[in-house]
């Protein structure tokens, strides 16, 4: 099954939860890609159930809700956190220690030679890994447009494309004619440490010891139905259950430890030092 699904998570509350048990019933935006069932899949099945208003969008409109206070929590993309004084649920995520298999650079040239990204920025968190990776190990910063995630119409008109999520998944980087880079396998191979793609965060008055929990054991819930969840979402999304199983088992991290921590703060410094900024 993979070692995501073989780990407990280290939750400090050991209290009873429940709706009435002073949670308030917090607005939180979800993610809708795959790599975020886990996470809630015990706020829609498991003892978590009720205790939060969940909405679902693309990470960067999930981040601009949580800025305007239209929800209360969220995920957020890594590179949101930029400027932002948030408070972060600890221990949970989505990262990857490694190739990530959903966030892939499509190009027609070796990367050295791109000159032109066609970017899907539905995560803004992505489209700076991009370029942080093609500044730092390729030597090149090229100019960046946004497009919807459709491969073909995207390299018409420029050298390389950005496609994640979903989408990525549906791509298979062994038929592609093109080169694809794996954004994951190329930050830890560049850096070492883990990536950190998203954290539950929102305003500090939000994320309390009983909150957190809440998170956290949701989180716990679903590594543990891991196979239920291959089972659903293979059929819901329309992808083979061994992808399914093996993206969330292996390529996909939820715990955060140290060294993701560690790889974060790289990760933001160079988004910092590059000044990144949303396109």
């Amino acid at each position: 099954m993979g070692p995501a699904a073989g780990r407990l998570l280290h939750v400090c509350y050991t209290g009873q939860l429940n709706p009435t048990n002073s949670i308030p019933r917090l607005r939180v935006c979800a993610v809708s890609y795959l790599n975020t069932v886990p996470l809630v899949w015990g706020m829609l099945h498991g003892e978590q159930q009720g205790f939060f208003d969940l909405q679902f969008r693309v990470p960067a409109e999930c981040a601009d809700m949580v800025v305007s206070g239209a929800a209360d929590m969220g995920i957020i993309p890594s590179f949101e956190l930029i400027g932002r004084d948030f408070g972060i649920v600890p221990g949970v995520g989505i990262a990857c220690h490694g190739a990530v298999r959903s966030i892939l650079l499509v190009s027609r040239r070796p990367a050295h030679e791109i000159r032109t990204l066609a970017a899907d920025v539905s995560s803004r968190t992505s489209v700076a890994l991009t370029r942080i990776v093609l500044a730092r190990r390729y030597g090149v910063e090229p100019t960046v447009v946004t497009r919807p995630p459709d491969l073909p119409s995207m390299l018409a008109e420029a050298d390389s494309a950005l496609i994640i999520g979903d989408p990525a998944l549906r791509i298979d980087p062994q038929a592609t004619p093109f080169h694809v880079y794996d954004l994951g396998r190329e930050w830890t191979e560049m850096t070492g440490l883990p990536m950190v793609f998203a954290v539950w965060a929102g305003p500090r008055k939000f994320v309390t010891p009983r909150v957190e929990a809440a998170f956290q054991h949701s989180c716990a819930f679903g590594l543990r139905s891991l196979e239920r969840i291959v089972a659903e979402e293979a059929t819901a999304r329309g992808f083979p259950p061994e992808l399914v199983r093996r993206y969330l088992g292996r390529h996909i991290a939820f715990e955060l430890d140290a060294p993701a921590r560690a790889g974060m703060d790289l990760f933001l410094r160079y988004a910092r030092e590059l000044d990144c900024q949303p396109v």
